[in-house]
């Protein structure tokens, strides 16, 4: 026994501060937020009643919060394929080989560096929706190279706007992406190619049947990364438009409902954002066990 506790006792003992602080700060205030959550407590006075799942049934019942699910997704699917797509291509170019690439990967990591409070105030002049001869920022760089065309609406579309929020964030994060896939280019052994090539494979069967299989992993996480990244925006959206029902998304809606002392209903909100970003982590966990176990 005194053995036992010899060897488990002092690891124990290192993470138990981490263990504590996790137990109260994170679940106990998880636990305390889904508690909340299932009251009627809309106001600054105290619960008074349990109320069970009837905030979640009444929420899933208004037509505001299933429009800022909407926009959540509406932007979800543009900023997972903009910067899938852009970080790809940038690591692919790299790895292929170019002159300065330093250069390069400091210009295409460079945005990470900034805030999305300070990115969203330069992307609100941007993305201005006058047009004409009172337009700026993109619209005014259309109309002086003679494309007045391409003016838009920006956020302030009715269907597309949020699909012009996510143009900031593609900007952000498709270098984090781009990092990814390049260590994932650079992580396949030059031996296999060579092999590969020994063996008559062109260049794109080099990198359909030997290259993007090695990227599976990479590709996996990078998704789940930005997936749960695109249902937590809020400084992105608050900086561009602020909390105004064309662009409102569960965050920005949670932020409107908690500063008007709707407790439960914000509570509910968040343990909701809780359950989908779940919905994108537990499955990759399990693969990731599963993989782990397979490979003991």
């Amino acid at each position: 026994m005194r053995k036992g506790v010899r060897n488990w006792g002092p690891p124990l003992l290192l993470v138990s501060p981490t263990i504590l602080i996790l137990g109260i700060f994170v679940y106990g205030l998880i636990a305390a937020n889904i508690q909340v959550s299932t009251t009627n407590r809309h106001s600054l006075a105290p619960e008074s009643e349990f109320v069970g799942l009837e905030n979640y049934l009444a929420l899933l019942g208004e037509d505001r919060f299933l429009h800022s699910l909407f926009n959540l997704v509406m932007f979800t699917v543009v900023f997972i394929a903009g910067t899938m797509l852009f970080g790809f291509i940038w690591a692919w170019m790299l790895d292929k080989g170019v002159s300065a690439e330093g250069v390069f990967r400091s210009v295409f990591l460079f945005p990470m560096a900034i805030s999305f409070v300070a990115s969203g105030v330069v992307w609100r002049w941007l993305l201005n929706s006058a047009e004409g001869d009172r337009a700026s920022g993109l619209n005014r760089i259309f109309e002086s190279l003679g494309l007045g065309f391409l003016q838009n609406a920006w956020w302030n579309e009715p269907i597309w706007g949020m699909a012009a929020i996510a143009m900031p964030a593609i900007w952000q994060l498709s270098g984090y992406v781009m990092a990814l896939f390049l260590a994932g280019f650079r992580g396949v052994p030059q031996e296999l190619r060579e092999a590969a090539r020994m063996d008559g494979a062109s260049e794109w069967k080099l990198y359909r049947f030997v290259v993007f299989p090695q990227l599976s992993p990479i590709a996996l996480s990078a998704l789940i990364i930005v997936s749960h990244m695109s249902l937590k925006v809020f400084d992105l959206i608050m900086s561009v438009t602020g909390s105004i029902y064309q662009t409102e998304v569960p965050a920005t809606y949670m932020w409107v409902t908690l500063t008007s002392n709707d407790y439960a209903k914000s509570a509910t909100i968040a343990t909701i954002l809780l359950l989908l970003a779940s919905l994108f982590i537990i499955p990759y966990l399990i693969q990731t066990w599963r993989s782990e176990k397979a490979n003991r």
